[in-house]
């Protein structure tokens, strides 16, 4: 990409993320899902988008530093994000954390879903009623709140059981996140592309 077309590009992404910001005063407060592959910018961008707002920043951290790799990567994330935000790390709690922080005057980042739900499986916690807590608590939140997540299911079928488990519940979870989110982004190749709000496809068709 040229240096015109990136600063365009970036220029329009951070009018978007602006967009979504400039509504969580709204009477209810924003929910925004970000969703796409891996290294796809998605958490980049869920952070443009809390900037953008001018709220009290709170991190939500879901990872947790397994091995060297994991503890390498949660301390490059943190210094690239600065010291203007609070963070917090949460590997599976997210509906209490919810409840308990997210209000006026501050916006809620948690990066991210795909990570909690992989700890609430190794965790041999119920992953139904942990997704639909964790919606419950989303949709009862007092402030605004941004996910990031991961899609996961475009790519080859897994060879395993709990492989194929982990899929098809990450894919219930982005799903119900989304039913309930004011707002969805799914972002390729650096690119943020609104999924919601938007007509509806079904009724569009036939009007």
């Amino acid at each position: 990409m040229c240096d015109q077309d990136r600063d365009s590009a970036q220029g329009r992404e951070t009018a978007q993320g602006r967009e979504v910001a400039e509504q969580t005063n709204a009477v209810r407060p924003r929910l925004v899902l970000v969703t796409g592959g891996a290294r796809s910018g998605k958490s980049a961008f869920a952070e443009r988008v809390v900037r953008a707002s001018g709220l009290e920043r709170l991190y939500v951290a879901t990872g947790e530093a397994r091995d060297g790799e994991m503890a390498e990567r949660i301390a490059r994330h943190r210094a690239e994000r600065g010291e203007d935000w609070r963070t917090l790390e949460v590997p599976i709690a997210l509906a209490g954390l919810i409840a308990a922080e997210a209000g006026p005057g501050r916006i809620v980042l948690v990066d991210c879903l795909t990570l909690w739900l992989t700890n609430v499986m190794l965790a041999d916690r119920p992953v139904e009623a942990e997704i639909e807590g964790l919606v419950a608590a989303l949709a009862g939140a007092a402030g605004p709140v941004v996910l990031v997540s991961n899609e996961v299911g475009l790519g080859i079928v897994p060879d395993t059981p709990l492989g194929r488990r982990f899929r098809d519940a990450q894919g219930r979870l982005n799903r119900r996140v989304a039913e309930i989110a004011t707002d969805a982004f799914f972002v390729a190749a650096g690119c943020p592309l609104r999924l919601k709000p938007a007509a509806d496809p079904v009724a569009a068709l036939w009007s």
